[in-house]
């Protein structure tokens, strides 16, 4: 673990703590400041600032966090939510060594003009500038901060590291909840904000992927290198500073449906997704037109989960809770105490005040996320990948309730779910994805017939066990079981049994 990075962690941490000291202090004192609602305030932005400070590692993990009301509070939710990457401004003689160290030492030919008075924006990770290429294109310039690649790795290895003693610490705690998965899942969505290779190389596939959308654009790469990006130029507005006579209604409404079903097939279709797609990275040009730029937190997911996520959003469209819990527990895993049939109870509750609500009534990505807190009170271990995807989600419908507040989730899924399932199905008849299902299918034929030589021999020997858990204790201790070994004469008792024991535990 870098000692230099550990060190100006703690140091930030150290004074965070000390600010809460003193917050205490006055509270006990009876000071006016120390009010409960007060107190909760200042700790939440205290919280959101020691972030900020740390750099964009962190803030990219308090922005997963703000998506995890399992265990994180409502008022600190609120307050990370704000978290923006932001850093200040460096002169552009700072990052001419980055840009000849990458484009060598004639770089100055490939640009006509650098618009280096005042930078477009400055973040954490880089700067970024108006220009024009060589050709006379409008372009932007993005310019990775000297060191910032390294002050990243070394924050990662920290992260690591306090990962590793916190599953020491709280083992029960990291059974349910999977802080190292989690931050791995964030890392390897970063990869692109440390080389711009890798971002360049995820907006030719957006670039690709968005095509059948018409009013939706991503920017096309000139330049590519691990420090250094030159793409082109978005002249538009950010969609949380759009005037209400900007556009009509009728191109806010085909903006938003486009972009929820950009993003919906990037979830379940390309299983790769804009995971910080905030109105800040979302403009819309003079034409009506929404281009979708910062491509470097990419997120990627699973085919299995992919489609386990597609059945829990049919679920929320059509009010079945049940379905929804049985999904979300299949996404997860459970654990010794998991009480699996009241959590289905808890979604069955909710679900039907999420079908058929628009976004001025519901936060889906919130409320979807919502979930994990249920699932974390029953014991059931919630998927790293869903903490990103459901940033992902919080995301585009922040961005989409300033542009059409009236979307409504079900209609979305329902326009593009034909052309989605036609793809699914297509991928899973043909190349790789056919040959395994073949393979799968004649394995099940092949072992069938041994395995059920080995039921009925346990029949014959009276030796069929049935695992069984109660769930009179909330939750129950950990690896806590009732194991019975009942003497049955037929499989079909064994089932009768199962059923009848199941029914009375209620499990």
């Amino acid at each position: 673990m870098p000692a230099g990075r550990a060190g100006r962690t703690a140091k930030i941490v150290s004074r965070t703590v000390a600010g809460e000291a003193a917050r205490s202090v006055r509270a006990r004192l009876g000071s006016p400041r120390g009010s409960s609602e007060l107190q909760q305030q200042e700790r939440a932005k205290a919280i959101r600032s020691m972030l900020e400070d740390l750099g964009p590692i962190y803030i990219k993990f308090g922005q997963m966090m703000a998506t995890r009301p399992d265990f994180v509070p409502q008022h600190v939710m609120d307050e990370l939510a704000n978290l923006n990457d932001w850093a200040r401004v460096e002169p552009f003689s700072v990052f001419e060594p980055v840009i000849e160290a990458e484009f060598g030492a004639h770089w100055r030919s490939r640009f006509r003009r650098i618009h280096t008075e005042q930078p477009l924006g400055a973040a954490s990770v880089a700067q970024v500038y108006r220009a024009e290429w060589s050709d006379g294109r409008p372009c932007v310039l993005k310019v990775q901060r000297p060191g910032s690649s390294a002050a990243m790795l070394g924050d990662m290895a920290v992260l690591r590291k306090l990962a590793g003693l916190i599953h020491k610490a709280a083992p029960h705690f990291c059974e349910v909840v999977d802080i190292k998965s989690m931050l791995e899942v964030l890392f390897t969505a970063m990869e692109s904000e440390v080389d711009f290779t890798r971002e360049a190389r995820n907006m030719k596939d957006a670039r690709k992927a968005v095509k059948r959308f018409k009013q939706l654009k991503v920017p096309k790469v000139i330049d590519a290198a691990p420090r250094v990006l030159v793409q082109t130029m978005v002249d538009g507005t950010p969609v949380n500073r759009l005037k209400d006579d900007e556009l009509s209604n009728r191109q806010r409404k085909k903006i938003a449906y486009q972009l929820m079903a950009f993003m919906f097939r990037g979830y379940f279709v390309d299983r790769a997704f804009h995971a910080d797609p905030h109105p800040g990275n979302i403009l819309v040009d003079h034409d009506g037109k929404a281009h979708l730029i910062d491509w470097g937190m990419y997120g990627k997911i699973d085919r299995t989960t992919s489609l386990t996520m597609l059945s829990s959003m049919l679920a929320v469209a059509r009010g079945d809770g049940a379905a929804m819990a049985r999904n979300w527990i299949r996404i997860g895993s459970l654990t010794p105490w998991s009480d699996s049939t009241r959590f289905v109870n808890d979604v069955c509750n909710i679900i039907p005040y999420w079908a058929n609500a628009s976004l001025q009534e519901l936060n889906f990505g919130v409320a979807l996320m919502s979930l994990a807190r249920y699932a974390t009170e029953r014991g059931i271990q919630v998927s790293p990948v869903i903490s990103l995807m459901g940033k992902s989600m919080g995301n585009i419908e922040g961005s989409v309730r300033y542009v059409y507040p009236k979307l409504k989730l079900d209609k979305a899924l329902g326009n593009t779910l034909q052309d989605i399932i036609q793809d699914v199905l297509k991928e899973s008849l043909s190349g790789e994805q056919g040959i395994q299902l073949l393979l799968d299918l004649l394995h099940s034929i092949n072992t069938a017939p041994g395995q059920l030589q080995a039921v009925l021999s346990d029949v014959t020997n009276r030796q069929i066990g049935i695992n069984t858990r109660t769930n009179l204790g909330d939750p129950v201790a950990p690896r806590q079981r009732l194991v019975h070994n009942v003497p049955l004469r037929s499989t079909v008792a064994a089932a009768a049994a199962e059923t009848i024991i199941r029914r009375t535990l209620g499990d």
